[in-house]
C-alpha cells in the first residue's frame, strides 16, 4: 500500500534527479562552449585601420595543399566554420565563436578526433554607400575575379598541426602572419590587349568608382588593314586574368605532366597549352574568319562576375557592359558597331550571360552560343521547381524526406548535395557574400532586403522556398518564361539567334531547364525561332555541342567553334546592304 509519505517521498527524489540532471547539464554545455578556446589576432603592420570582414576557422587532414584551398562541396572536402567580423583593430584578439556555424560538422563538438592541420583566413570587407540609400559592407574585388582564397590583401596564419580529443581542441593562439599580395596585371601583346574604364552608371550606384574592363584578341591583319571595320565576338564566362587559350609559342619542353581531376586527364596542362599554340596558328592563318574577339572583366562584390545583366542588389552591369564598355571597344579597335554584328557565346555562367543579354537586349546582339547554361528556366533550378516545391533541400512525403542531389557524375553518382553546397557557402559568408554560386544567383535575380543584401530565395538552414521572390525571380530573370512571354513582341528579333547546347548527364542536371527551354522555343510561331537545341549523350558540364572531342579538349575551343558558327549564319540576320565581305581577307 503506497502512503501519503511514499509519495512526497518519491516527489523529492524525482525534484532532485531532475535538479541534478539540470546542473549537469548546463555544466556540460559550458564545458562545451569552454573547450573552444581560439584567440585570433593579426599583425598592426598589416593593417593601421579597423577591420571588417569574415573570419572562417579551417581544419584539414593533410598539409598537401593548404587548408585555405580543400573546402568543397563533396566528401573530399575539409572542415569550415566562419563568423562575421566589424571594427578589428590589431590590437584585440578575436575570441572565435564557439557558436559559429560549420560545414560540413555544424558544431566544434562533433568534430572527430585525430591530428589536423588548422589555419585561419580573413576576408576583408569594405562598406559601400550605395545611390539606393543602403549602406552595406561587402568583399571589393582587387584583381582575382572574386575569391576568398586568393584575393589580395587577406590575410591568414600559417597551418599548423594541432590534435582534437572527443570534440575537445587544444587552446590556440592563431595570428594571421600572412597577407596575400597584389596581382601583376597583364601586359599588351601584338595580338592581345587589355582595356579598364571607369562606369559611369556603375559608380553612381555604388557611390565610389567601380571599373569594367576586357582581353581584346585582335584579329590577323588588324595593323595592315586600317580601313576594315570587324565583327565583334563577345565570350562571357568566370573572370579571365587574361585572353584565355591563346599562346604564341609551343608547349614548354620541360613542362611536368599534371593530372586533371575532373577530367581524369594524365598530363592535361601539357593539352592546355597545345590547344592554346593550335589556336593561335588557326588565328593567324589564312581561312579563319577576321574579327575582334573579347573575354569581359565585370568582377562585383557578390561574384567573379555580375552575369552581365541589370539586379537591384548588384546595379546595371547589363547596361554598362552594353552601352558603355563595347561601344568603348569597338570605336578603339574599329568594330562595325552594329547589333548583328555583335555575337555572344559561352558555357556554364557565360552559357546563362549568352542567352540572357540576348533576351534582355534584342537588337544589340546579333546571335548567342549557349553551353550548358545556368538554369534558364526556373521550373528546373537544378532539380528544384522554386514555384511548385515547397522546401529546397529535401523532397518529402508523409514518411520520409529525401536530399536533394546537387552534383553528379556522368553515371550518376551523387558526390554532394544541394544543402552540402549551401550550407558550405554559409560559412563563406552570411547574407549573400560567401562568393560563390549559390549565393550569386540570388545577388542577381533576387530584390533587396531591409539591409540592402539579396533576398534569399529559401532559408538557408531549412531550404524553405519564398514564394515571394520566387515571383519575382519569374517575371525578370528565367528567361524560358521570358521568351514565351514576350515572344509576340520580340520574336522578330530573336528569330535566327538562340543556340543551346548541353549535355544530358550535366554534373548539375543543368540539362533539365534546357528541355524545358526546347519545348517552349520549338512550339514558337509568327514567326519560329529558327535556332539549335543540341544535347551530348552521357556528357557532362561544359558539353558545348562538340560530338566529335571529350569535354576536356572541346572546351578549350569555344572560340574557334563559335565564330565559325556565327560566320555561316551571319547572313541571316545581318541587314540588307551590311558589309560582310571587307573582314573576310
Amino acid at each position: 500500500m503506497i502512503t501519503t509519505n511514499h509519495v512526497s517521498i518519491r516527489i523529492k527524489i524525482i525534484t532532485l534527479f531532475l535538479f541534478t540532471s539540470m546542473l549537469f547539464s548546463c555544466s556540460e554545455s559550458n564545458q562545451k562552449q569552454k573547450e573552444v578556446d581560439i584567440q585570433i589576432s593579426y599583425l598592426a603592420e598589416q593593417y593601421e585601420e579597423k577591420l571588417d570582414g569574415r573570419l572562417i576557422l579551417l581544419l584539414s587532414k593533410d598539409n598537401e595543399t593548404e587548408p585555405r584551398f580543400q573546402l568543397r562541396d563533396d566528401s573530399k572536402t575539409c572542415q569550415g566554420f566562419g563568423m562575421d567580423i566589424t571594427n578589428w583593430d590589431s590590437e584585440t584578439s578575436i575570441q572565435f565563436d564557439s557558436k559559429s556555424f560549420g560545414y560540413p560538422v555544424q558544431d566544434f563538438s562533433e568534430l572527430p578526433s585525430g591530428e589536423f592541420y588548422v589555419q585561419a583566413l580573413f576576408h576583408k570587407y569594405e562598406t559601400f554607400n550605395r545611390a539606393d540609400g543602403h549602406t552595406v559592407k561587402l568583399p571589393m574585388d582587387r584583381g582575382e575575379g572574386q575569391q576568398w582564397n586568393k584575393a589580395p590583401g587577406n590575410l591568414y596564419s600559417t597551418p599548423q598541426k594541432i590534435s582534437i580529443s572527443n570534440g575537445k581542441l587544444p587552446k590556440l593562439n592563431i595570428t594571421l602572419d600572412q597577407k596575400i599580395p597584389a596581382i601583376t596585371p597583364p601586359e599588351d601583346s601584338k595580338y592581345i590587349k587589355h582595356i579598364k574604364i571607369k562606369s559611369k552608371l556603375l559608380s553612381d550606384f555604388w557611390g565610389r568608382d567601380m571599373y569594367v574592363g576586357a582581353h581584346v584578341l585582335l584579329p590577323e591583319g588588324w595593323d595592315s588593314h586600317p580601313d576594315v571595320n570587324y565583327p565583334l565576338a563577345i565570350f562571357h564566362g568566370h573572370f579571365p586574368a587574361d585572353f584565355g587559350g591563346f599562346r604564341t609559342t609551343p608547349p614548354d619542353e620541360n613542362l611536368k605532366p599534371e593530372y586533371s581531376e575532373r577530367f581524369n586527364v594524365e598530363g592535361y596542362n601539357i593539352m592546355v597549352q597545345k590547344e592554346a599554340y593550335d589556336f593561335y596558328k588557326t588565328w593567324t592563318g589564312p581561312n579563319f574568319p577576321r574579327v575582334i574577339a573579347i573575354e569581359i572583366q565585370h568582377p562585383t562584390p557578390y561574384y567573379d562576375d555580375s552575369y552581365a545583366v541589370n539586379s537591384e542588389a548588384q546595379g546595371p552591369y547589363g547596361d554598362a557592359i552594353t552601352y558603355e564598355l563595347i561601344p568603348y571597344i569597338e570605336k578603339q579597335f574599329r568594330g562595325i558597331g552594329k547589333g548583328w554584328s555583335r555575337f555572344v557565346y559561352g558555357g556554364s555562367t557565360g552559357g546563362w550571360e549568352s542567352l540572357a543579354v540576348q533576351v534582355k537586349y534584342p537588337k544589340e546582339y546579333g546571335m548567342c552560343f549557349a553551353a550548358c547554361p545556368d538554369p534558364i528556366d526556373f521550373r528546373a533550378y537544378c532539380l528544384v521547381n522554386i514555384y511548385e516545391d515547397k522546401n529546397a533541400y529535401y523532397k518529402e512525403g508523409d514518411f520520409r524526406k529525401t536530399l536533394v542531389a546537387g552534383h553528379r557524375d556522368y553515371l550518376g553518382n551523387v558526390d554532394a548535395t544541394l544543402r552540402d553546397m549551401n550550407y558550405k557557402e554559409l560559412v563563406l559568408g552570411t547574407k549573400g557574400r560567401s562568393g560563390q554560386q549559390w549565393d550569386i544567383w540570388e545577388a542577381t535575380y533576387s530584390p533587396i532586403d531591409e539591409e540592402g543584401y539579396p533576398k534569399r530565395i529559401w532559408d538557408r538552414i531549412t531550404g524553405e522556398i519564398d514564394k515571394e521572390v520566387a515571383q519575382y525571380w519569374k517575371e525578370n530573370y528565367d528567361l524560358a518564361y521570358i521568351l514565351k512571354r514576350d515572344w509576340a513582341k520580340h520574336g522578330e528579333d530573336w528569330k535566327n539567334k538562340i543556340h543551346l547546347y548541353c549535355g544530358d548527364m550535366d554534373n548539375y542536371y543543368l540539362n533539365n531547364a534546357v528541355y524545358l527551354a526546347e519545348e517552349i522555343l520549338s512550339e514558337t510561331t509568327a514567326p519560329y525561332y529558327n535556332g539549335e537545341v543540341d544535347y551530348g549523350d552521357r556528357a557532362e558540364h561544359c558539353w558545348n555541342g562538340d560530338h566529335d572531342n571529350g569535354n576536356h579538349i572541346s572546351r578549350l575551343r569555344y572560340h574557334r567553334m563559335f565564330i565559325k558558327k556565327y560566320v555561316d549564319k551571319v547572313q541571316k540576320v545581318a541587314p540588307r546592304g551590311a558589309d560582310l565581305k571587307s573582314w573576310r581577307y
